[in-house]
């Protein structure tokens, strides 16, 4: 069965960095776009972030030139740097594959202001 264990969320303040990581199995990682979604309470899961097999990016434009996605096959890890966060990036953050049902359980990311 497919896998997703998501860590590195935790309480930060307004400017400061975290770095998420997703590790996947019971999937070809190699083969798979990965994505970060996150929630913020009372609003819709949105997409932060993708990346796909062959490594082409997409960001919101409400993250883009702060957050970076990357992947790591060997490792079947996909990772979210996020620098420069904001309070409206509080959110529980979810790693996802794509075009598919798995999701992770979801981190818990809060910035102070």
């Amino acid at each position: 069965q497919v896998q997703l264990v998501e860590s590195g969320g935790g309480l930060v303040q307004a400017g400061g960095s975290l770095r998420l990581s997703c590790v996947a199995s019971g999937i070809m990682f190699h083969t798979n776009g990965m994505g970060w979604y996150r929630q913020a309470p009372g609003k819709q899961r949105e997409l932060v972030a993708f990346i796909t097999s062959n490594t082409i990016t997409n960001y919101a434009d409400s993250v883009k030139g702060r957050f970076t996605i990357s992947r790591d096959n060997a490792k079947s890890t996909v990772y979210l740097q996020m620098n420069s966060l904001k309070p409206e990036d509080t959110a529980v953050y979810y790693c996802h594959v794509l075009n598919s049902g798995s999701w992770g359980q979801g981190t818990q990311v809060t910035v102070s202001s």
